[in-house]
């Protein structure tokens, strides 16, 4: 692969990378995508831009957005969400549940295998769901 910013990885390759993979993927799509978002809509400024996106990034919030989300999965994204959910984590972070930092893992694997397969549309499809107000 040589368009990194880009990627367009096959089934093969996606299905090589380990559920904690895609969520790390995950992670900081979400991530750039709710500073997009914070910044297009004026929704903070300055030094609380951080704050909000802290706020919007935390397991808790990533775990209710999930919710939101749920019912517009394909069958193949809803199993890419359950690995994710079903991996292996050794620590939560104390202001979540167990059952909270599942479901954001489990969402963030799932826009990290998106996001590696080249499914632009689709992630931002359900990123806007997720933030519907």
């Amino acid at each position: 692969m040589e368009n990194y910013f880009e990627p367009r990885l096959t089934d093969d390759q996606l299905r090589a990378i380990s559920s904690i993979g895609l969520a790390h993927m995950g992670d900081a799509v979400f991530e750039v995508l709710v500073r997009a978002w914070l910044c297009a809509h004026g929704k903070a400024t300055g030094k609380g831009l951080h704050q909000a996106t802290i706020r919007l990034v935390c397991a808790e919030s990533q775990a209710e957005k999930a919710e939101r989300v749920l019912p517009l999965l394909t069958e193949e994204e809803l199993a890419v969400f359950k690995r994710g959910r079903n991996a292996q984590v050794h620590t939560v972070p104390g202001h979540a549940s167990r059952a909270q930092y599942g479901e954001a893992t489990a969402l963030e694997a799932l826009l990290g295998w998106l996001y590696l397969r080249g499914e632009r549309e689709r992630v931002n499809e359900l990123f806007c769901k997720m933030m519907e107000e």
